[in-house]
């Protein structure tokens, strides 16, 4: 299968991060900040082989999916795909630098 129906690893990554930021994202998010456009894939994988507890809440008339992590999520005990494990890394040094403050 071509390589381009695959979410890259930028995507993947930044989904994370965002996600474990305590963010609530949406697709034109992920357009504007990483140029992506499978968001919607990435949140399904997320959910069906990670087993994040992702929400998704419909906005506007177009309904446009605004995603989020249930709220009182820790980040620390999510499972992260290969291609996101320096999430993890940003996400705990983001913590650290904050003085233990932040998401999670």
């Amino acid at each position: 299968m071509n390589e381009h129906w695959h979410s890259s690893k930028t995507q993947v990554y930044w989904t994370c991060l965002a996600l474990g930021q305590g963010r609530t994202i949406d697709h034109m998010n992920e357009i504007g900040e990483v140029k992506g456009w499978r968001l919607a894939a990435i949140i399904y994988n997320l959910r069906r082989n990670y087993h994040w507890p992702i929400e998704t809440e419909y906005k506007g008339p177009e309904r446009i999916a605004h995603y989020q992590l249930a709220t009182g999520t820790d980040w620390r005990v999510l499972d992260f795909p290969r291609s996101a494990k320096d999430a993890r890394s940003a996400l705990k040094e983001a913590r650290d630098d904050n003085g233990g403050c932040g998401n999670g």
